[in-house]
Order: structure tokens, then sequence, then C-alpha cells
């Protein structure tokens, strides 16, 4: 599903229009970015938590070359699935 698609089920689900869905969907994106950037913890029962990783900077290696790189430290985001909509998909979706 993209952005637009989960837009237009908003905007046909709750009988609004377009451009209303889509500042919800902009909102709650935003907001969840922000938390993010911030460094919090998102959790939404039942659907899962997003939370931010950091990871050390470390000496790789480029593939084709063999030359040695320096990997730079980095921040990247991570979801965790719920319980319940884990067992939902295993289960094969359904309502």
């Amino acid at each position: 599903m993209t952005k637009s698609e989960l837009i237009e089920q908003l905007a046909q689900s709750k009988v609004i229009s377009i451009r209303a869905a889509e500042w919800v969907i902009q909102e709650i994106f935003d907001s969840m970015s922000d938390t993010l950037i911030a460094g919090d913890r998102i959790e939404i029962r039942g659907f899962g938590s997003f939370e931010t990783r950091e990871y050390e900077g470390y000496t790789g290696r480029n593939p084709k070359t063999g030359l040695e790189v320096s990997v730079a430290p980095k921040k990247t985001p991570f979801f965790k699935v719920g319980k319940e909509l884990k067992e939902r998909i295993m289960a094969g979706g359904g309502n």
C-alpha cells in the first residue's frame, strides 16, 4: 500500500475529502518522524513499536576492491511487530 492509497482508503472509509485525509496522514507521519528524530520511542498497542537504533562506526571492506573502508556511526529507525499483528499475519489476515 502506498501513501496515496492509504489516503484514498481513509477518505472513503470515513467519508471525508481527500484533502482532509491527506492532512491527517501527513500529521501522523510528521509526528512519528519528529518523535524518532528526538530519540523517543513510539508504541502502538496491537500493531508494534518504532525506535531509533544507534550503530557504532567500524572498518569494513569494499567488496569489489577489497580495500578497507571506514564506516561512520549511524542511527536508523527500527520497527518491532506487535503480538496481535504478528498473530493476525500468521493466521492469514482475517479481521
